[in-house]
């Protein structure tokens, strides 16, 4: 026998998840983590007996729940959920889910009722996983029905998802230190890791690397050190990168080892070796780059996350990216220098630009601003997405989970 759990597949920019109430999942815990588990038809590279997409783009959750924080509308947290392990994740966000909250909420009559003649509704999103407040501005309108509902189409449209749809603009400016606490977990712009060469330790390389956490810690790197052995693909496009990053395993085993000494670095784990297992979402990796020749960007960047490459980019990377890039002394604006000119901001020592980064499947753009000096900060970053709901129904989990 199997029980109903409420379930609603929902695209958020350029991913998929399972969005799911908390009222009708178990307490967090182990058993929460072992019906969501059995939900996406985990651990297996398929997930053929279940309904998550093995990718890990796809293989993503969002829990809505009512809110426990005075400033929101409601709690959100989400969940990476592993198709090689065992394995939820909750050590970070995803902002491409984050879009499709709103949405959900608005929807499913998690919010107040939109009324007669609004046109859109601000979503307060409490995130658990970081506690950060993001705001999610959904635009609305009447179906067929005469039901006032989120829009879905629209003339927006985002690299990585064929066609247009109703634009949903995330605020992510409250997401300064989202797990370390700090924009700056080091207090450098700029430190040197001393990497192992090996899994198994031993000699080591130095990388320069900038070390941020907002919307998401990342690591950023020069591509010219990353593909160090292959100067070529430093020059090359963010899609060619990630073919060559798919193709030798190698090389993200190397990547793995540098998230592991930043993790520590950040304060994210004790031991570099302990990142894959007790953190495999958080920190991303990012190689940065001046941008193609052909291309409107104002530098490359490709990241890796779960020992995967991003085939697009992830939207709490880009918040992180986007400071960087407004940083003077920053890997990321090092890149950026002969490109992005960022304007002052009246009445403050900030510095704002609309930061077009280009990936692999496009180009994104973050509206940031930052303040330098001796204390910087995060003071805008903010990007438009587009989400629908894919699918609602019923999900079934054996009574024996």
């Amino acid at each position: 026998m199997q029980r109903a759990i409420r379930t609603c597949l929902m695209r958020g920019g350029t991913s998929k998840g399972i969005f799911l109430r908390a009222c009708d999942l178990p307490e967090p815990g182990p058993l929460r983590d072992a019906v969501v588990l059995r939900i996406f038809g985990s651990p297996d590279p398929r997930q053929i007996d279940g309904l998550g997409g093995a990718d890990t783009l796809t293989s993503k959750m969002a829990i809505i729940g009512p809110p426990s924080v005075p400033d929101a509308d409601l709690d959100y947290t989400f969940g990476q959920v592993s198709f090689v392990e065992s394995k939820v994740d909750y050590g970070g966000n995803c902002g491409n889910i984050s879009a499709a909250v709103g949405p959900f909420a608005v929807d499913k009559g998690i919010i107040s009722a939109p009324l007669a003649g609004e046109t859109s509704r601000l979503v307060r999103i409490h995130n658990t996983n970081t506690g950060a407040i993001l705001k999610a501005t959904v635009l609305l309108g009447e179906g067929r029905d005469g039901k006032i509902a989120a829009m879905v189409d629209g003339d927006v449209a985002i690299a990585g998802v064929p066609g247009t749809g109703a634009g949903v603009d995330l605020d992510f400016s409250a997401t300064q230190g989202s797990v370390t606490g700090k924009l700056l977990p080091t207090g450098k712009l700029t430190e040197t890791l001393c990497v192992p060469l090996t899994d198994d330790g031993g000699d080591e390389e130095e990388l320069e690397a900038t070390l941020l956490d907002a919307g998401q810690p990342m690591v950023f790197l020069h591509a010219t050190q990353l593909f160090a052995q292959k100067p070529e693909l430093a020059k090359a496009s963010p899609k060619e990168q990630v073919e060559a990053l798919e193709q030798d395993a190698q090389l993200l085993r190397r990547v793995e080892r540098i998230r592991g000494v930043a993790a520590v670095r950040m304060g994210i784990v004790e031991r570099w070796q302990d990142a894959e297992r007790l953190s495999s979402y958080t920190p991303f990796v990012a190689a940065v780059s001046p941008p193609p020749a052909n291309s409107d960007a104002h530098f490359s960047s490709v990241c890796v996350f779960m020992q995967k490459v991003h085939k697009a980019y992830p939207v709490t990377g880009s918040v992180a990216t986007a400071a960087a890039a407004l940083l003077q002394g920053s890997v990321v604006q090092a890149a950026a220098s002969n490109h992005l000119r960022a304007e002052g901001m009246e009445g403050s020592a900030g510095c704002e630009a609309a930061v077009r980064i280009c990936h692999p499947s496009g180009v994104m753009e973050v509206l940031g601003a930052v303040r330098g000096g001796d204390e910087p900060a995060l003071l805008r970053a903010a990007m438009r997405r587009t989400a629908r709901c894919l699918m609602d129904g019923q999900a079934y989990v054996p009574w024996s989970v």
